[in-house]
C-alpha cells in the first residue's frame, strides 16, 4: 500500500503564546453543539506543554506518529498514522508530541462550553486555562487574519 504525505501548503497555523513545538488551526466551532474541529501540529520529537484534557477529545493522526507522554517524560502511549481515539475528560496530566516527522492531528472537541484545557507547570500547578470562548476569539482572529491575507493579495 502506498504511503501519503498530508499537504498542509494551504493550512493557515497559527501559534499559541509561549507554547513551543505547537500550531494549531481552527476549523469549525458549533457552538449550538458545543464543538471544536481544530488541527494541531507537534514538532518531531518534542513535547509540548504539560496539561490536562477537561472535555471529550476525539482525535484522528493525519500524519506521522502521535506520542502522549507521563508528566515525568516517559512514553505513555504511540498513536500512528490514521489512528482514531475517543477520549473523555481526564484529570491526568500529560505531554504530546511527534514522533521523527511532525505529526498533524485532528482534534473533535465536544460538549464543554468552559475549560477544555489547563496548562500546568513541571510541579502540575495550573498555569493557564483554554476554554470554549478563547477559542472562538482565536478562531475570529484567525478568520480576521485570512480575509487580511486575501484582500491584500488582490490588491496586489
Amino acid at each position: 500500500m502506498a504511503a501519503y504525505q498530508f499537504d498542509d501548503r494551504n493550512t493557515r497555523w497559527n501559534t499559541l503564546g509561549g507554547f513551543q513545538h505547537l500550531a494549531y488551526s481552527i476549523l469549525n466551532i458549533d457552538e449550538a453543539r458545543l464543538t471544536a474541529d481544530v488541527l494541531f501540529k507537534f514538532a518531531a520529537n518534542q513535547k509540548i506543554v504539560l496539561h490536562r484534557h477537561m472535555a471529550l477529545n476525539n482525535t484522528f493522526v493525519i500524519q506521522g506518529e502521535h506520542r502522549l507522554y507521563e508528566p515525568d517524560g516517559r512514553l505513555k502511549e504511540v498513536r500512528p498514522v490514521g489512528s482514531y481515539t475517543s477520549s473523555p475528560a481526564n484529570p491526568a496530566p500529560h505531554r504530546e508530541g511527534g514522533g521523527d516527522q511532525d505529526v498533524v492531528i485532528l482534534f473533535s472537541i465536544r460538549g464543554n462550553d468552559g475549560v477544555l484545557y489547563e496548562v500546568l507547570d513541571d510541579d502540575q500547578n495550573t498555569i493557564a486555562t483554554i476554554s470554549m470562548q478563547d477559542l472562538k476569539a482565536l478562531y475570529q482572529l484567525q478568520q480576521e487574519q485570512a480575509r487580511s491575507t486575501t484582500v491584500t493579495a488582490a490588491l496586489s
